[in-house]
């Protein structure tokens, strides 16, 4: 879903690495809290720790240090902690509201409203499928 070209046409200048990793950190943000429940939290876990694996070593491929990734981690998952933080109450919140909350998270776009319908209908297509809709293709060996 981070691919689609339209997520980016409206930034100020080229998208950066940065960028895309914030599209994909809201995604998961709201995947993970659309899908949250007693039932669901172990496996969750897994597909969050997984996930931050999967950063991790994509940092180690750009070719940072360690102490580097270790920065960058933390700086990471501090950023998706606080972008979980302000989608929490993402249904309650009027359009001017959730304008604010994306702009947390950019500083390099023209246009928010493009961004604040997209994450409304992302938000509404997740709350029609179940999980498994998603882990269906994926193997568990």
């Amino acid at each position: 879903m981070t691919t689609n070209k339209n997520l980016y046409k409206h930034f100020d200048k080229q998208d950066t690495f940065s960028d895309r990793l914030i599209f994909f950190l809201i995604h998961f943000a709201f995947f993970l809290k659309t899908y949250k429940n007693e039932n669901n939290s172990k496996l969750l876990q897994e597909i969050y720790d997984f996930n931050f694996r999967q950063l991790e070593l994509s940092l180690r491929e750009i070719g940072y240090g360690d102490q580097s990734i270790n920065k960058k981690m933390k700086d990471y998952i501090n950023l998706f902690h606080s972008i979980i933080s302000e989608i929490h109450f993402w249904e309650s919140y009027d359009k001017n509201e959730k304008i604010k909350k994306i702009s947390l998270f950019f500083d390099n776009l023209q246009k928010i409203d493009y961004l604040v319908e997209y994450f409304d209908d992302f938000n509404i297509d997740l709350s029609k499928k179940n999980l498994n809709y998603f882990l269906k293709s994926v193997s568990t060996s």
